[in-house]
């Protein structure tokens, strides 16, 4: 899909960048990915590829003041966001806003538009190396005083509660790639042994 060149530039200069400074899952090949999925679905529905653009690259720029309420952030940092008065009305820019606060795994609630649907679709890559290797580095950096049991029991911990058969994750398209993808991690996670195999090739034991 075809993005207003300038807003893309303005993006790319100003809101990107931004992902260099967050923890290591949520980094620039992070945002771009959610950018790149959002472009596709917004595709498949018919739905504005300038909105699903921004709303992809704004989505956790509220990182920048904690994990807990980074979406109520981000929603925050849309609206405040004079610059993007150039290219949105008023009513495009409360969608955008709420799309970002809607797309949070655990927000509880259905999103609001198809574009929070969007987003939270497109920020659910899941790829079972991917997840597993974001978990044990966010333990790293989030909780340095674990040992390597306690890193792994954290690691299942949140697998289970996230991406388990009784996750909290919610995707909302069910024909999606991601469905198929979450099944195949939720048997892995059933699997103590593959498990520990994977935690041990993301965590080596040291010499």
């Amino acid at each position: 899909m075809v993005v207003n060149t300038e807003l893309r530039e303005y993006i790319e200069q100003h809101i990107i960048p931004r992902y260099d400074g967050f923890d290591k899952a949520h980094q620039r090949d992070h945002v771009l990915m959610v950018i790149q999925q959002s472009l596709e679905l917004a595709e498949k529905l018919g739905a504005d590829a300038d909105m699903a653009y921004t709303i992809a690259a704004y989505h956790d720029t509220g990182l920048c003041e904690g994990r807990e309420h980074h979406h109520e952030v981000s929603a925050r940092i849309i609206r405040a966001d004079q610059t993007l008065r150039q290219w949105f009305t008023a009513e495009q820019i409360s969608i955008m806003a709420d799309a970002a606060e809607d797309h949070r795994a655990s927000s509880g609630h259905e999103p609001r538009t198809v574009y929070g649907r969007i987003v939270a679709e497109a920020d659910r890559f899941i790829d079972a190396d991917t997840i597993i290797l974001r978990t044990i580095q966010y333990g790293i950096d989030h909780y340095p005083e674990l040992d390597r049991e306690g890193h792994y029991q954290r690691m299942l911990s949140h697998l289970h509660e996230k991406y388990g058969r009784n996750g909290y994750l919610h995707l909302w398209f069910d024909d999606s790639p991601n469905a198929q993808r979450l099944r195949q991690l939720q048997d892995i996670i059933d699997d103590e042994a593959m498990l520990h195999q994977l935690f041990d090739r993301f965590l080596p034991r040291k010499a």
